[in-house]
């Protein structure tokens, strides 16, 4: 929480107060958090960026992978930055705060949400999977590449996964990735990457 926040916000106070530097800030529930990603995170939401960049041209997609965006969810006092968002071109022109703002509130402009999993874990498997849903994001993919996730996530023994949330009929269902995976996307059908590769990426 910022320290001078002396109470909560919503969206709109929130992206009035933005501040215009190279730090990065979520609202959740009310409340600023500032982003404090470590290097392993960068190295890995880089990766995906990378590879999904290369996919988007390979297919020659309308899409793009903006540096930063926030995401307008239904929740009036939450505003997330995710580490990669896949944007449909298409669909930018509908959305009225993209060009003075960066931000996004409906899902189909956004297909695919990643967000890499960190010591803030708990807001990714519960408020992000949540407002994503609702939002009706079609694909949100969870990279908990140090198994920081709670045993009901991930499992037992706890060990890297990834876990991809395809939507369907309005709810998104689960699928698991572990070592030795390919993963498996609805939004990139012909996508062949592994779980150890992007894993290797958060490795000194």
């Amino acid at each position: 929480m910022i320290a001078s926040q002396t109470k909560p916000i919503n969206f709109e106070e929130f992206l009035a107060w933005y501040p215009e530097d190279s730090q990065r800030y979520e609202l959740i529930e009310g409340v600023i958090v500032k982003m404090l990603p470590t290097g392993s995170h960068e190295d890995v939401s880089g990766f995906l960026i990378a590879e999904l960049n290369w996919e988007i041209r390979q297919q020659n997609l309308p899409y793009s992978i903006p540096k930063n965006c926030l995401l307008k969810p239904l929740a009036p006092r939450s505003g997330y930055l995710p580490d990669v968002a896949i944007v449909n071109r298409e669909y930018i022109k509908d959305e009225p705060l993209w060009e003075k703002s960066s931000v996004i509130q409906n899902g189909k402009t956004v297909p695919l949400v990643i967000e890499v999993v960190s010591t803030n874990w708990r807001d990714d498997y519960g408020h992000k999977f949540v407002e994503y849903e609702a939002m009706g994001i079609e694909e949100y993919w969870l990279v908990d590449y140090r198994a920081l996730g709670a045993v009901r996530h991930i499992g037992q023994p706890k060990q890297p996964t990834i876990t991809i949330c395809k939507l369907i009929e309005g709810e998104y269902q689960i699928e698991k990735f572990v070592k030795g995976d390919y993963l498996k996307s609805s939004v990139f059908p012909q996508l062949e990457l592994t779980t150890e590769a992007i894993f290797a990426m958060g490795k000194l």
